[in-house]
């Protein structure tokens, strides 16, 4: 998690290594400095993944179907711990999903892409408040943020239907 803003002479050592330990105390990891990965659980090394790219103070946060992999438990408490960590940052990030409830509780803005060719179909605005947590996906302006993105979503999925299109994973 160091390496890279000690060799970008950002840091030093001591320095990166005070940052990090803070980054994973504030997301539940502080102690888990000397573990190796195979030690880690799964929720927990993609807590660590995000703290070693903020490390780095990127301008933009590529994330592309980040939590795809974990149970429904671990996906809702790393939202919360990306929303927390977003709060603490404050980089931009650009979180590429399937999941459309993770696209509403996350975003600001959720971008839903057309079908082949892939073009902007509409962009919503998440006027959801901040600081969130699970209870928001309860509230009506969400299933309303919900309802429009599926409308939009349906289209699509209609006409890839027609054409004989299928997701080339």
């Amino acid at each position: 998690m160091t390496c890279g803003p000690v060799l970008q002479r950002r840091l030093s050592r001591r320095g990166a290594e005070a940052q990090a330990r803070h980054l994973l105390a504030r997301t539940g990891l502080a102690g888990i400095e000397s573990q190796y990965p195979g030690e880690l659980s799964s929720g927990m090394r993609r807590r660590v993944e995000l703290v070693r790219a903020l490390m780095n103070d990127p301008k933009v946060l590529l994330l592309d179907e980040p939590f795809r992999a974990l149970d429904a438990l671990t996906r809702s408490v790393m939202h919360e711990h990306l929303l927390e960590l977003y709060d603490l940052a404050r980089k931009t990030v650009f979180f590429i999903t399937h999941d459309l409830e993770e696209a509403i509780f996350l975003a600001d803005r959720v971008v839903v892409m057309t079908t082949r060719p892939g073009r902007v179909k509409k962009i919503i605005q998440v006027d959801l408040p901040r600081p969130r947590d699970h209870r928001i996906l309860t509230s009506a302006r969400y299933g309303e943020l919900e309802e429009e993105a599926l409308e939009a979503i349906h289209e699509e999925a209609l006409k890839a239907f027609e054409t004989g299109e299928r997701e080339l994973a």
